[in-house]
């Protein structure tokens, strides 16, 4: 059983996690021959203030 985590900056619509979830899924199962309903997808959204990269946290990047 594949299990798949994505960590994502919050801020994205059902209707976008929605196409990455089917997308992600269809390529384990292209990938690794899993069927469908084995592959499992955690999807964890971070705030921005949650995130940094060299040092500095996102939300301050954007100011």
């Amino acid at each position: 059983m594949p299990i798949v985590q994505i960590h994502l900056l919050e801020g994205r619509d059902t209707e976008k996690k929605r196409a990455l979830v089917k997308n992600v899924t269809q390529a384990v199962c292209d990938t690794l021959g899993s069927k469908p309903e084995k592959v499992r997808v955690i999807l964890s959204d971070m705030a921005h203030h949650d995130y940094a990269v060299g040092g500095v946290l996102h939300c301050d990047e954007q100011a």
